[in-house]
């Protein structure tokens, strides 16, 4: 068994960063974790099946702004803006801060790997074959432009007595090279059989770190 490394966490301040962004004094720092915690799990809560895949959180002296990264931004608004004002006035009610809440559409979500994760373990909860759940999720990540992925599936799949673990690979999917683009994400599948983990890598090319890119963003504003 080797060391295994978690490909965000090995590439955060390369091309990845944190999900949660704020610096605080040693005595409030348990107690802010902790509330991104709760944040997190009320509005997976108010919004189950809107396709959240990523919340970020960033905080400021006297305000907290939330981004919600989510296939399905009709669901998370809601009519007429009902959800998202009741999702704003619950995280105002349990921080006592102004909230500042932002909705971010993700325009592909078979390249988007926590999607993907849950889209198989839903599968898998219906009984759908493994193998068939894992290679469509394949067959339509690279028809969607990634440049590798590989989804694996561990537990007692298809009911059998002994647990195995099983994946499915096509393109490149570099574990060491910090500038590859590496997204990552797991979930589980509860079944009656008990629970089948699932993790997928998506590879979507190499990019540049974030000073070099912000360096380039500047330059092209500057010249407009």
């Amino acid at each position: 068994m080797g060391r295994k490394v978690h490909p965000i966490g090995f590439r955060l301040k390369i091309n990845k960063t944190w999900e949660s962004r704020w610096f605080a004094n040693p005595d409030k720092y348990a107690d802010q974790l902790h509330e991104d915690r709760a944040i997190r799990n009320l509005i997976y809560k108010i919004a189950p099946k809107a396709g959240i895949s990523r919340i970020d959180i960033e905080r400021y002296p006297n305000s907290v702004q939330i981004t919600v990264h989510t296939s399905k931004p009709g669901i998370v608004i809601g009519r007429k803006g009902i959800t998202v004002k009741e999702m704003r006035r619950a995280i105002q009610e349990m921080t006592g801060t102004n909230v500042k809440l932002d909705i971010a559409e993700i325009k592909i979500p078979d390249l988007d790997a926590y999607l993907v994760a849950e889209n198989i373990a839903s599968q898998l909860e219906r009984r759908i074959s493994h193998r068939r759940a894992m290679q469509r999720a394949v067959n339509q990540a690279m028809r969607q432009g990634a440049q590798g992925i590989k989804v694996m599936s561990s537990g007692r799949l298809a009911g059998v007595e002994m647990a195995r673990r099983e994946w499915v690979r096509e393109g490149r999917v570099p574990a060491q090279t910090l500038r590859a683009d590496i997204d990552f994400a797991r979930a589980e599948a509860l079944t009656t059989f008990g629970r089948i983990g699932v993790k997928v890598w998506i590879y979507k090319g190499d990019s540049l770190p974030e000073s070099e890119e912000e360096t380039e963003v500047m330059d092209v504003y500057v010249s407009e």
